[in-house]
């Protein structure tokens, strides 16, 4: 990972200290050009910069369903509760076993770790040809993504600062674009370069990558309420599978009065040999009220296969995953459905505990963050909302659906989705 980055208008002139680092292949002599282009913050109207903020945007920053409580002891008694709920429980302190023990997990009080990432959307279905189920495609329009097909993909790095599971500061920058994201425990929020900051409704909440093997307590605690579903074998590895629902309060909380969050479920995946999580999915639903009658509905699924558990100071952390993405939109007329397919692979390059000297302003959220009144109405942006039909190209193939159908999806919040579908 690049700390320093050169001087790309002075080859004399001296070198900047990046706020997040950033891979080395990202200054190959193939990729210097690229970056002379991408200092400037991208064009909501350019095909392969939109590419980018739908993987921010769905990829980037999202967040668990509902808050993680850590101010309750890990280990919670697994009697007098039903079967399937003494089964969770009890998996869960196998896994706290596993990563290291409870004393060791108590013993956290803050924790920094920067990564490197490789994000990718592979692929675009619309159409009546659109099988939600997954057997017809016929008809549909099916684009395989550039990026894809050459195996490029857009690199980046991030940086992530967390005190507790509600504050937390995240950096992520992908292919010159960068995007900000965190809680300071009171209020969830994000930063893009093609919006105002904006803040979640509902009380905040962690970051799913946190979880993704980085914080075992958070990851305890949220599947301390959880169910025991059954087995399922992940990647060659029997697991146990855990179930934890969003609660219809919780559900509540972040809707608004044209958009109607369904339903949010996590599942984890705890290996019968270690004890350790093996893959993080969840899945959430929601329903926009359109112009009349008519509803458009999201179904968003994640799944997260996480590897590569070291050890580092008596914490059992995972190093390296795989985040696979599917965006589906369907309603009344079979010719608005589509599917949209995004990866992301993500390496940990360090990782540190006990951090000294970061105190609350490291999460104090941005000057300019506007919270929604109305909840999920579009935050101000006259490129996006006066432009919100305008169509685009996705290389060089025309996408009928609006600039805002997928430049303002934050999927776990969107807080700047519009209810204008076309």
């Amino acid at each position: 990972m690049r700390t320093l980055c050169p001087n790309l208008d002075r080859e004399d002139g001296l070198e900047t200290v990046l706020e997040v680092p950033i891979p080395e292949e990202m200054f190959t002599s193939s990729n210097k050009k690229r970056l002379l282009t991408e200092r400037s913050p991208p064009s909501i109207f350019e095909a392969r910069n939109t590419e980018i903020q739908l993987l921010l945007g769905v990829v980037g920053a999202p967040l668990i369903p509902l808050p993680v409580r850590c101010n309750h002891p890990i280990n919670r008694n697994i009697k007098d509760h039903p079967i399937e709920a003494s089964m969770a429980k009890y998996i869960v302190q196998q896994y706290i076993a596993a990563t290291g023990g409870e004393n060791a997990l108590n013993s956290i009080d803050s924790m920094y770790a920067m990564g490197k990432v490789k994000m990718t959307a592979s692929e675009f279905i619309e159409g009546k040809g659109l099988n939600l189920g997954g057997k017809s495609l016929s008809n549909g329009k099916v684009m395989k993504i550039k990026s894809v097909r050459n195996g490029a993909g857009e690199i980046g790095g991030f940086v992530l600062w967390q005190k507790r599971p509600e504050l937390w500061c995240l950096e992520l920058v992908v292919s010159g674009c960068k995007i900000s994201a965190g809680s300071d425990g009171k209020v969830a929020w994000r930063q893009t370069p093609w919006h105002h900051s904006h803040a979640s409704r509902g009380p905040p909440r962690p970051l799913r990558r946190s979880l993704q093997g980085l914080d075992p307590r958070s990851t305890a605690n949220l599947f301390s309420n959880s169910i025991c579903i059954g087995e399922k074998t992940i990647n060659d590895e029997d697991c146990f599978v855990l179930k934890l629902e969003a609660e219809s309060s919780a559900l509540r909380a972040r809707s608004s009065s044209n958009v109607e969050i369904i339903r949010h479920t996590v599942w984890g995946y705890f290996s019968q040999r270690t004890g350790l999580l093996v893959q993080l999915e969840d899945s959430h639903l929601l329903r926009i009220r359109a112009s009349g009658n008519e509803s458009v509905f999201w179904e968003t699924t994640m799944e997260s296969l996480i590897q590569d558990y070291r050890t580092i100071d008596g914490i059992n952390i995972a190093h390296s995953g795989r985040t696979s993405v599917s965006l589906v939109r369907f309603g009344e007329r079979s010719e608005s459905h589509s599917r949209t397919r995004m990866e992301e692979v993500w390496t940990i390059q360090e990782v540190d505990f006990n951090i000294k000297g970061l105190s609350m302003d490291c999460f104090l959220p941005p000057g300019d963050l506007k919270k929604e009144e109305e909840g999920y109405g579009v935050v101000t942006s006259d490129a996006v909302t006066n432009n919100a039909h305008l169509q685009f190209k996705i290389h060089g193939l025309s996408s009928r659906f609006g600039v805002s159908k997928v430049v303002a999806f934050d999927v776990d919040d969107l807080e700047n989705k519009e209810g204008d579908e076309e």
